[in-house]
């Protein structure tokens, strides 16, 4: 590992017997000899395993059985003995197999009948059972289920007893199965009751496990779940050196003292050891202690959403030579400052804010989404111009939250529950112990548009809920988003250290004169409406045109809400309502609209006018151009023509002739109405009167074939890695057909079809099997890998249009560890 930069740890040791005090020590930047990696490239003896197979899946509700006599009654109030499904002797061998994540509501149909924000879906109640086996070496270890997220009120039982009950659907629930294990030729068996009837949105939120599970085995003396913080901070030393204070939660589940060395290190993959710290603790006997160790580095490369670069924190105990446990932490060096004159400073440099919000969902898998989607997604939105998201409006999975670090994203995490009670409290404290590593995230945002904002009791709540944030991230400001109050005497805003401004474009410089000294930011605005590939409205026929001119009534143009933030310095920046379309909420209509309309994109990610619009607004380093709409109409139609640039100039030519030339106007863009003629339309853009960029939108012929273009080259055999499919139809030149509603039948080899969808809100066809219709020229077809390298092949056929085929090559991979189930 050549180019180390190392120094010299001196470490004071300290004793700790369970939370009677914490372990300190200092690093000084003394250059030693290197520091040998044996721990650090060692197999680490914590073993994560995916829970994802091996379940069992029932719809509805099983009744407990009904209690009579007193046998029964005596036993049904003891440890192991849980009754009916929750039973471990239950019969569940007529139950469905399934795996995880697992979104039951999206296999549900869409009917009139149904919670209109949940999408039309019916939700309900289901169980889920697994069989688990543990080997005799695993006795003695500390053995954690890990259930990521489940919709929405989930209670668990293990071998029998009642070990949890989660009461969102947006936390992960960590539980001890240590106490109820049994090991060798014995099955344990885990059974989860979910409650979707119960809602804590007005969105679609899924039902059921819809996300990850895990086993994790390690030492029973061991860093606890979440227990690492190690958040990089400027040292008052200079502008040039860093400190990460790195804090451990030490867990002792076995039954002696243990008296163990923790060591951390800080990583760059391309440098390799930069330096480390280590120092002495003792737990006691199931007690708990907090290790503090300070790691420093000089003149680290930044991590910025044009940079995001990130290196790691290695953690881990040490029992003399031996191994006890190790986690991994990866950071990110950055500063960030919220200005109330100058808006959001990162770095110390200047930067708007050009943001989304974002549900969790996706065309066709609803909330159980795959990795490879939600990159897909995020490619989706850099390719858009924007650099920060709002998670709305709860924690999201932290495979998001990790590829969010990886693409260089700000990030507001926004708490689901706005709740001052212990239990809800809890649920602010898991999120923010979390994810207070990723160095995307920019806010912790408290709540969303709250009726008790502008009153005292409101101001109270934030002010606790506040204080459990503080308590474990000092370094980012706590936020609110406020869709009133913010002229109230006392109110949620003198609470919070920025607030955030929900739509109330009229109160923007109000507020700012009336206080300030205190930042502020648009947490949320525009809500306007688009139909993709449409541009004539049709209310009777939910449809909405695409040329940013109407929004909800309590929203703004796509053009007037940027135009709002970007013209004041004071406001940091702005989150658009919403990034992607999402199931439910199919504001402005109903049924059978069940889909919203307010995304950038549609459900499935394909861009309507308004991503345009945003990429001649966001985007400043490389010439934007694009034109709307297509150039399929019918002779003597007159029609708009809008352009989207970043230029100076731009000009409309019509089949050759020059229609126009305007100078370019990014808060508004560019329009021309025109007759139709068949033939082309071309817009050049200028900067400084030279051509820079032209495009052309050309009348296409009649749809005679389909097109299968995969979003990446490949797929990874790990049995979980999948990808979306765009699907079109072409004409005789290969020409996307933008008119094209052909019904698409699909056939795979190799792989399985985990999702279908196309963008119409109004769709009622449906997310699962085979078949999708495509919805002006496009559909979407999610593909997934298994576990073996080779190909997986997938075919599109139409009636009347030649078929389409695509392979994709399957990489080899190594499998992802599993616990051993009950097949």
């Amino acid at each position: 590992m050549n180019r180390r930069e190392l120094f010299k740890t001196i470490s004071a040791a300290a004793f700790v017997a369970g939370v009677s005090g914490p372990v300190s020590s200092q690093a000084f930047a003394q250059p030693v000899s290197p520091v040998p990696d044996t721990h650090a490239t060692t197999a680490n003896p914590r073993e994560v395993l995916s829970l994802n197979t091996g379940w069992r899946f029932h719809m509805g509700d099983i009744a407990m059985p009904l209690l009579v006599t007193h046998e029964d009654t005596y036993n049904s109030a003891k440890a192991g003995r849980a009754r009916g499904a929750a039973s471990p002797t239950y019969d569940d061998a007529g139950w469905d197999r399934i795996t995880l994540p697992h979104d039951f509501a999206s296999f549900q149909p869409i009917v009139a009948d149904a919670n209109v924000d949940q999408g039309y879906r019916k939700r309900g109640i289901a169980w889920y059972r697994n069989h688990l086996k543990f080997t005799p070496a695993d006795k003695g270890r500390h053995i954690e289920l890990q259930l990521d997220g489940i919709a929405t009120f989930a209670t668990v039982w293990f071998n029998g007893t009642l070990v949890a009950r989660n009461w969102s659907g947006y936390n992960s629930t960590y539980i001890d199965l240590t106490p109820y294990a049994t090991y060798g030729d014995a099955w344990n068996v885990l059974v989860v009751r979910v409650d979707a009837e119960a809602m804590e949105g007005w969105w679609y939120e899924g039902a059921g496990i819809y996300r990850d599970a895990w086993i994790v085995k390690r030492d029973a003396l061991h860093i606890a779940t979440d227990g690492a913080f190690a958040h990089p901070v400027p040292s008052p030393d200079g502008p040039a050196d860093w400190k990460i204070p790195v804090e451990v939660t030490l867990n002792n589940a076995g039954q002696a003292t243990g008296q163990v060395t923790v060591v951390s290190e800080l990583w760059d993959d391309t440098v390799g050891l930069l330096v480390q710290d280590k120092v002495t603790a003792t737990v006691s006997p199931l007690g708990q202690a907090l290790a503090h160790l300070t790691l420093h580095h000089n003149r680290p490369r930044l991590w910025s959403p044009a940079d995001p670069q990130l290196y790691r924190v290695e953690t881990y105990i040490l029992d003399g030579d031996k191994t006890l446990d190790k986690v991994t932490t990866t950071c990110g060096f950055r500063t960030e400052r919220f200005d109330a004159q100058k808006g959001f400073f990162l770095n110390d440099t200047h930067m708007k804010l050009k943001g989304v919000c974002l549900h969790q969902d996706h065309a066709g898998v609803g909330t159980a989404v795959p990795d490879g989607v939600i990159d897909f997604r995020l490619r989706k939105l850099k390719a858009l111009g924007c650099n920060a998201i709002r998670f709305s409006h709860n924690a999201q999975n932290k495979a998001l939250m990790d590829a969010c670090d990886r693409h260089g994203f700000l990030v507001m995490a926004e708490n689901r529950n706005f709740n001052a009670s212990p239990d809800y409290l809890a649920q602010l404290e898991w999120l923010v112990r979390r994810d207070r590593n990723h160095p995307s995230i920019i806010l912790w945002s408290v709540f969303n548009e709250e009726p008790m904002q502008a009153t005292e009791q409101g101001y109270e709540m934030v002010r606790r809920m506040s204080a459990v944030v503080k308590a474990l991230d000092t370094t980012r400001p706590v936020t609110a988003a406020m869709n009133g109050g913010l002229d109230a005497p006392l109110s949620v805003a003198h609470a919070v250290d920025v607030v955030g401004i929900n739509y109330q474009q009229d109160k923007y410089d109000l507020f700012h004169t009336a206080h300030p000294n205190i930042p502020v930011s648009s947490s949320e605005d525009t809500s306007a409406f688009m139909t993709r590939g449409e541009y004539i409205s049709n209310k009777d026929k939910h449809i909405m045109a695409s040329y940013d001119d109407e929004a909800a009534p309590w929203g703004e143009t796509h053009r007037a809400a940027w135009k709002a933030v970007a013209e004041r310095d004071y406001i940091a920046g702005q989150f658009v309502w919403t990034g992607f379309d999402y199931h439910g909420e199919p504001t402005p209509f109903t049924f059978p609209s069940n889909s919203s309309y307010f995304g950038i994109m549609d459900l499935c990610g394909f861009e309507k006018a308004a991503f345009y619009i945003h990429q001649a607004q966001w985007i400043n380093d490389t010439p934007v151009l694009a034109l709307v709409p297509h150039w399929n109409w019918k002779s003597g139609d007159k029609v708009r023509v809008m352009a989207c640039t970043n230029l100076d100039e731009v000009e409309l030519l019509v089949n050759g002739k020059l229609a126009g030339r305007q100078a370019g106007n990014r808060f508004e863009m560019n329009y021309w109405t025109v007759p139709y003629a068949p033939g082309h339309i071309e817009a050049r853009g200028y900067r400084k009167g030279k051509l820079v960029k032209a495009v052309r939108v050309e009348t296409t012929g009649p749809a005679i074939a389909l097109r299968l273009i995969a979003d990446r080259k490949s797929l990874s055999a790990t049995g979980l890695d999948a990808q979306p499919v765009r699907v079109e139809a072409v004409d005789a030149k290969g020409r996307s057909v933008p008119l094209a509603q052909d019904r698409v039948t699909f056939e795979i080899d190799d792989g399985a079809i985990i999702g279908l969808g196309n963008g119409d809100p109004t769709s009622l066809e449906p997310e699962k099997g085979n078949v999708r219709s495509l919805f002006n020229g496009l559909a979407q077809v999610i593909v997934q890998a298994g576990g073996k390298a080779g190909t997986l092949r997938l075919r599109a056929t139409a009636p009347g249009l030649k078929a389409a085929d695509l392979i994709i090559p399957v990489t080899a991979a190594r499998p992802l560890a599993s616990q051993a189930t009950k097949a």
